[in-house]
């Protein structure tokens, strides 16, 4: 029996490194397709961070490399030729180094590059200065001959080639330039008049639309995430600290295959659950209070996003009770214009509208018709999501199947707040007015936050396992085991 059981999972394993080398496959035809026949593509992988001295941060991947080749390790550079007659995708991954590996662990070999990308000619990043050099003189070498790569270099000798870079910043105040833009001085350089553009808009509008793998990793992410939130939940309670919080999430992560999360855990208890993100995690939690929980992890690089608001001793009061259902509403207006042709701007216009109207009723505004409420909605109310958590697209773009975004109005009341505004005879006027909502309501944060995809048969709340609701979330509360708090 172990043995078959053993069989199943080596076939399963090969069957999902199958799938992930197929949809890569067709991701990098895609962006080829959108190139055209006389451009040449040239993205690197991101570099290493250094943690302190020889210590370095866990590696995380340039993004659009990743969506591109599925590859995690650093000193890594993918170049597209569409117009190659053959060779049109090239890998160039780090050389191996037995004394490396003993430090740090093992390193692709060229046949493994190629069975988990697709790509089938794979060289040593050692070789990619030649392959630069040979471009810039318009000539051919391994691993791009003359015949090859004749249609660019036609291309390039009629002026109309084109280098697409994915360009940024590139620079600290005094640091050297960025890969890419160290190649596109070399080239303006060496040719007037020649092409380089930037290849992250094709990239960005690609990556807003999930194929049918990127949409089965985000589910699984937010399935392991929401398992994550709701033991978070049994471990809040009076007298623990926001860090016990912490902990029982990330265990959770990690126990269930994330890597990690996909972005510091925000776990902000009475007053700073109003701190957008806050990540002091050392608060003891007090009874009557409220915990705000924004917390999700990244497996294999699909992030996800939830947040929820609750109180610790289980029962909303009727303060907390007020806020949040402005909150919850907000939430619920915004899913239902979620849908095709509409827009995440959309989204948020209709939370703003909902969250207006409840701080007019609650006296913590006195005016519908301005930007009164940014004082206790301080944030967009969407942003898409994917091989990053803040993913890339326009947010003013129509809404389509495959895209997958969150939804999550917020409301903190900060007495602070007022001290920002300008002392103006209107402002004072304002001030008086809504001072006594703002004492009453004070330190009260609630955001409620889902990670949606849009199919084509509607919207689907991938974390609708977490309760939401004020019902939802005191019945999860009440069952509760007895409290284990930590001794300092």
């Amino acid at each position: 029996m172990a043995i078959l059981i053993g069989v199943a999972l080596l076939i399963a394993a090969s069957a999902r490194a199958s799938e992930l080398s197929d949809d890569l496959k067709a991701r990098r035809a895609r962006v080829m397709e959108r190139l055209g026949p006389d451009a040449i593509a040239i993205l690197w992988s991101a570099p290493a961070a250094r943690y302190s001295l020889d210590i370095d941060y866990e590696y995380r991947q340039d993004s659009n490399l990743y969506y591109l080749t599925g590859l995690t390790q650093e000193e890594t550079i993918l170049v597209l030729m569409p117009g190659n007659e053959s060779r049109r995708e090239i890998l160039f991954i780090r050389d191996r180094n037995p004394v490396r590996e003993h430090w740090t662990g093992h390193r692709l070999t060229h046949e493994e590059a190629t069975e988990r990308t697709g790509i089938d000619t794979v060289f040593a990043t050692s070789q990619f200065e030649s392959f630069v050099a040979a471009m810039l003189d318009r000539r051919g070498v391994d691993p791009v001959d003359e015949k090859q790569a004749a249609r660019l270099f036609d291309a390039l000798a009629a002026g109309r080639g084109r280098v697409a870079l994915t360009l940024d910043a590139g620079r600290g105040l005094n640091g050297p330039l960025s890969a890419p833009l160290e190649l596109a001085r070399k080239i303006r350089e060496r040719f007037v008049g020649f092409q380089v553009t930037d290849a992250t808009p094709i990239l960005t509008t690609q990556r807003m639309v999930k194929t049918a793998y990127e949409r089965r990793l985000l589910i699984k992410s937010l399935e392991i995430s929401s398992e994550a939130q709701m033991a978070g939940m049994r471990a809040a309670r009076p007298g623990a600290y926001e860090y016990e919080v912490t902990a029982a999430i990330e265990a959770v992560h990690r126990s269930r295959g994330a890597s990690s999360w996909s972005y510091p855990s925000i776990v902000g208890s009475g007053p700073n659950a109003t701190i957008l993100h806050y990540h002091g995690g050392e608060r003891q939690m007090q009874a009557g209070e409220l915990l705000l929980v924004d917390a999700a992890c990244n497996y294999q690089y699909a992030s996800g996003d939830i947040t929820r608001a609750y109180p610790v001793s289980g029962t909303f009061s009727p303060l907390q009770r007020d806020i949040y259902q402005i909150v919850l509403q907000a939430q619920d207006e915004g899913m239902k214009v979620a849908k095709a042709g509409s827009s995440l701007e959309e989204i948020h216009k209709k939370t703003v509208e909902v969250i207006k109207a409840g701080l007019l009723k609650l006296g913590l505004i006195t005016d519908t018709g301005g930007d009164q409420y940014r004082m206790w909605y301080t944030h967009g109310a969407s942003h898409y999501i994917g091989i990053d958590v803040h993913d890339v697209g326009d947010r003013r773009a129509p809404l389509a199947p495959g895209m997958a975004f969150v939804i999550e109005p917020g409301i903190y009341i900060r007495p602070s707040a007022l001290d920002s505004l300008p002392r103006t005879p209107e402002n004072n006027a304002l001030i008086d007015k809504i001072q006594p909502a703002v004492k009453k309501y004070a330190d009260i944060g609630v955001r409620v936050e889902d990670s949606f995809v849009l199919e084509e048969s509607g919207l689907r709340r991938l974390s609708a396992s977490v309760p939401r609701t004020i019902e939802e979330i005191e019945a999860f509360l009440r069952k509760r085991q007895a409290p284990v708090t930590a001794q300092r």
